[in-house]
Formats: structure tokens, sequence, C-alpha cells
């Protein structure tokens, strides 16, 4: 199967995942902040590694990355990245003060973002999992800051012998006047993607 297949068919099947799960996150945080978000519609695409930094502004660019892995279910690596603007006014939501633009984040600060990526990841594995009929567990999460060129070095490392390509998606929460920027990156094995879209009931490589 060549992952240049997928068709429109396949991208609105993903779209529709996100949907379900980028509502859900919107739920579970709004909960935990106890403040109304909306979210925009999410952006679904299917990306090569090496495209991911023009989106991110540049691999220069200073981001908080929290990256896990799949540990049932399908092989692979799950990357939510957060612009540092985005991390630190999700950190002053959490903590109830006003939005300061950016900071040094403390451990603590680093560990309340680290269980925000957690819910949000679960909440798209757990959509995913229900609409492919397949258990789906996560690691732990593990952050980081630093430059989105070296957080993506290594899911191209790990992954670049056998593809170079993630499934992209863009979700905005909306907070009052702020928009919260998410990027969640879903980075499969090609055994993996083919699991998935048997799953799906998508042939694409027309056997």
């Amino acid at each position: 199967m060549d992952i240049d297949k997928i068709n429109e068919m396949v991208l609105d099947i993903l779209k529709e995942i996100s949907n379900i799960g980028s509502g859900n996150a919107v739920t579970s945080l709004a909960k935990i902040i106890g403040k109304k978000i909306n979210m925009q519609v999410p952006q679904v695409k299917i990306l090569h590694l090496n495209e991911v930094t023009d989106i991110l502004g540049s691999a220069e660019k200073e981001v908080c990355g929290v990256y896990f892995d799949i540990i049932e279910g399908l092989s692979g690596n799950i990357l939510f990245i957060l612009p540092m603007e985005s991390a630190c006014y999700l950190v002053d939501m959490l903590m109830n003060r006003t939005f300061k633009s950016s900071y040094t984040l403390n451990e603590m600060e680093l560990s309340a973002l680290a269980e925000i990526g957690n819910i949000l990841a679960g909440s798209y594995i757990t959509a995913l999992s229900s609409l492919i009929n397949i258990r789906l567990l996560i690691s732990p999460p593990a952050i980081t800051i630093d430059m989105a060129g070296a957080l993506l070095s290594v899911p191209a490392i790990s992954f670049g012998e056998i593809g170079d390509k993630v499934l992209f998606i863009q979700t905005t929460f909306i907070e009052g006047d702020y928009n919260v920027d998410g990027y969640f990156f879903l980075i499969p094995q090609m055994d993996s993607l083919n699991t998935l879209f048997k799953a799906l009931g998508v042939e694409i490589d027309g056997k």
C-alpha cells in the first residue's frame, strides 16, 4: 500500500475521527479549566515529515512537544505540538492567572501541559479506537521544550526507512479572545496503516 494513494474518502473518514476526537478534547479541557471553549473545524492532511516544520513556522521555532508511543493495537507514535504562546496560555488558564505571552515554564507547569497533552491524545485515540473496533493504548506522555526541527527529528529517524509521512491534524481551541493552536501528528508504521485502513473497510491498493 502506498500512502500517496489515499483518496478523498479516506481523508473524509480521518476528518470525522478528528472532529469526534477534537470535540471530546474540548469537552475535557473545558471541564478542567472551568471555562467555555469552542473550536474550529480541524484541518486534516497527509504530509511529508519535512513539510511539518513549514506549518510550524520554521525548524528553529521553539515549541512544546508531548510525545507518545502507541503500545497496543497499532505501531507508531503520536506527537502533540503547541507553539510556545499557546502552551503558556494553556498554563495560565489552568492556573487561573493573567495571560503572559511567554516565559520559562517550570516543572509543575510542564507536568500540567503533559497531562493536557495526555487528555487530548487520549481523546483522539479513543475516537479512532471506537471507529475501527481495535483496542488502542498509548504510553505515558514525555514532554519537552525544543526547536521544531529537533522534535521532529525523532520520528524522522525512527521511521525514515519505512516511510516519511504523517497524519496531520490542526485544531484551534478558542477561549474568549484567545486562540490555542494545537498540532497533532499520528506517525504510523506502514503495517499499521494497512491494519487501520482494512479496519475502516478501505482498500487502498485495489486488492
